[in-house]
């Protein structure tokens, strides 16, 4: 125990040394407190991440690392875990586009099929290359990514391509993504999927009203079998009654075979699991439909926000689920804010399931 907690703290003294050096240097503290059920249980970890940036005109080389600590651990012999959380190189090819290598936390469009997941204590990243091409008519990033069993077989392969515009009161987003596994850690068992997610923003009433579209396919198969298709699509419109108040209503439907994050890189987990792996309702299963009205408020340094979901299935009348999510937020000056979230969700049965969480972040 006392060997590991010395090459950790030996670790953490290289890294702060490193980053002495560093052109630029980030951190931040993510202290958080589970006290979902019936709020009897109280489960504190933390999450720090330290990172560093070096780099010129035309290139760069950047170095983060992850912390998880878990306070008050049942278990006497738990030690805090520290992992690479981003480690990448970049450089500008010939003016042309700019590419970057290693393992880097991306997020385009609404994050459906590729985002960071910044709830979770390991967060999404990807390891490859991405080339983002510089132009003036259209954000263009094309990435590639693969990893291997160790044996020079392939394990994951990846190519996604991400399009962007935006213009005066309106922005679109397409991504487009096709994957190949076959992981023989599990026995071989592999599957091909294309994924495509396309978003479209507009902003209306002078910016009072935003109106956003975002609709998303899946086609996966087993090795060999049949492709199975799935699509989902969530229409939703904000109004900023003033500078301090908004109302948001929107309705997400499922088509008749569901919809799921196709390799686990996406802002949503899958049903009721999506509340502790991801913060959010999640994808909801065949022919769902979920209608949602919510409002957020600040005054000053206090902020408040609650969502309702009523979720119901077009083939079963008797089916209804209910959620209610609401937050409290305290800014406690310019470098740490304090944040409470209560949800309740009846996974449409009669009993609620409550999940309750305080969040303490610190940035210097």
């Amino acid at each position: 125990m006392k060997k590991n907690l010395r090459n950790i703290l030996a670790l953490a003294l290289g890294l702060m040394t490193t980053v002495s050096f560093a052109q630029d240097w980030n951190v931040d503290s993510r202290t958080r407190i589970d006290m979902s059920g019936d709020a009897d249980e109280q489960a504190a970890t933390q999450r720090a991440t330290l990172g560093a940036t070096w780099g010129g005109s035309d290139w760069g080389i950047h170095l983060s690392t992850n912390v998880n600590y878990t306070i008050n651990d049942a278990d006497e012999t738990a030690l805090p875990s520290i992992s690479v959380y981003e480690v990448y190189a970049s450089t500008n090819l010939f003016g042309f586009a700019n590419m970057t290598i290693g393992r880097q936390a991306l997020e385009y469009g609404s994050g459906t099929f590729l985002a960071r997941n910044d709830w979770s204590a390991n967060r999404n990243c990807v390891d490859g290359m991405t080339f983002a091409i510089d132009n003036d008519f259209v954000g263009l990033d094309l990435g590639l990514s693969q990893r291997d069993n160790g044996d020079g077989s392939d394990m994951i392969d990846a190519m996604w391509l991400n399009a962007s515009k935006s213009s005066g009161d309106w922005s679109a987003n397409l991504f487009y993504a096709d994957y190949a596994v076959n992981d023989e850690r599990v026995g071989g068992l592999g599957f091909e999927a294309n994924a495509m997610g396309l978003d479209f923003a507009y902003s209306a009433m002078g910016g009072a009203l935003d109106l956003n579209v975002s609709y998303n396919t899946n086609s996966q198969s087993l090795m060999g079998g049949e492709a199975v298709e799935q699509d989902m699509m969530d229409v939703s419109g904000t109004y900023s009654v003033n500078d301090d108040m908004s109302l948001t209503a929107g309705r997400a439907s499922y088509g008749e075979n569901g919809f799921n994050d196709v390799v686990g890189l996406g802002n949503s987990g899958n049903d009721s699991g999506s509340w502790l792996s991801h913060g959010n309702l999640g994808h909801l299963g065949a022919n769902q439909e979920n209608m949602h009205v919510g409002g957020t408020y600040s005054m000053g340094s206090f902020s408040l926000a609650a969502t309702m979901h009523t979720i119901t299935d077009t083939e079963n009348d008797d089916y209804e689920r209910k959620a209610t999510e609401v937050s409290v937020g305290y800014s406690l000056g310019d470098n740490a804010s304090l944040s409470y979230k209560l949800v309740t969700d009846n996974n449409g049965g009669e009993d609620d399931t409550n999940y309750n969480w305080l969040t303490l972040t610190i940035t210097p």
